[in-house]
């Protein structure tokens, strides 16, 4: 028993991983007053890249570190439509979607000449000494993935950035009331567009994990609207750092669920299909259903014009 409630966790924190990454980096963003629905294809670009580099130079740390980039250039179209373009945001983000899994998988096909790329050298596991040997929890904290402890820091320091900070103080401000925030002198713009740049940034690394991490390649389903679900889980988590935490950790505790009940046997009696579903049915209904009615930032999704009211 304490084998499978040990599993359990285990599985919790590799899925929810991306999904808490990918979350955060939506939080900047849409803190900042830009909607990014973009944040699925930001996923992807980082699924690619990361597998495409870890391909080519045998190195999944430095496929880390392309993925982030990467991440970085897809971001600054959306960035460029919605904050300077003044264009709709939904749209702008619904198009980067497009964009990036036409890319991707149009390259792979051109690359490899087949649907997806090889198997690509992948991130191991660091264990923390005597931490990990703690019964029930010691595997599933304390021998994780390194885009694990990411996530986990990513978590820490960006609830002191928001909160404990100038630039935190600022954010907030222009996606609250940014005419007031252009009075006291903040960029509202500069503000913006850095906000969606560390957006994917952390979005695209959050695609790296299921390519470099949970998968070993890359295809035109490695992400399969997971991106979605982030969203899903920053606007459950009250556009909260710890909030988003919470709601992705739970989608990634559902799914480890399921899981475990295909091990156990119970597709004998459940189709695998319906058990493959539970985990977005339960994160809608619980999530939907105690976590009460959340607040948006009161300048999302609106362009901001400057010198006007």
């Amino acid at each position: 028993m304490l084998d499978i409630i040990s599993n359990i966790l285990q599985s919790m924190v590799i899925y929810a991983t991306p999904l808490i990454l990918t979350a955060l980096g939506g939080l900047y963003s849409e803190r900042s007053g830009v909607v990014n629905i973009g944040l699925e294809g930001m996923m992807i670009i980082g699924a690619f890249t990361a597998a495409i580099t870890s391909h080519y130079t045998g190195s999944p740390w430095l496929a880390l570190l392309f993925a982030a980039i990467a991440g970085m250039f897809i971001a600054l179209p959306h960035a460029v439509a919605s904050i300077t373009l003044k264009a709709d945001q939904v749209v702008s983000g619904v198009a980067v979607n497009f964009l990036a899994l036409g890319v991707s998988v149009y390259l792979v096909k051109t690359l490899f000449d087949a649907g997806q790329t090889p198997t690509v050298p992948v991130l191991e596991r660091i264990s923390i000494p005597i931490l990990n040997e703690i019964p029930v929890i010691g595997t599933a904290f304390f021998d994780m993935y390194p885009t694990s402890y990411l996530a986990v820091f990513v978590v820490i320091i960006t609830y002191i950035i928001l909160f404990h900070t100038v630039f935190g103080m600022r954010l907030r401000a222009v996606g609250e009331h940014p005419h007031a925030a252009e009075t006291g002198g903040i960029s509202v713009v500069g503000m913006r567009y850095t906000a969606v740049i560390i957006s994917g940034i952390l979005a695209a690394l959050g695609g790296a994990g299921l390519s470099i991490a949970i998968g070993n390649e890359f295809n035109a389903t490695t992400v399969a609207g997971q991106g979605f679900i982030a969203l899903a889980a920053l606007i459950f988590g009250k556009w909260h750092p710890l909030g988003a935490f919470g709601a992705a950790s739970f989608f990634g505790l559902t799914v480890a669920l399921a899981l475990v009940g295909q091990l156990v046997g119970l597709t004998a009696y459940v189709p695998s299909g319906v058990l493959n579903m539970i985990p977005y049915v339960l994160t809608i209904l619980v999530l939907a259903g105690f976590v009460g009615r959340a607040e948006a930032p009161s300048a999302l999704g609106k362009p901001f014009e400057k010198g006007t009211r």
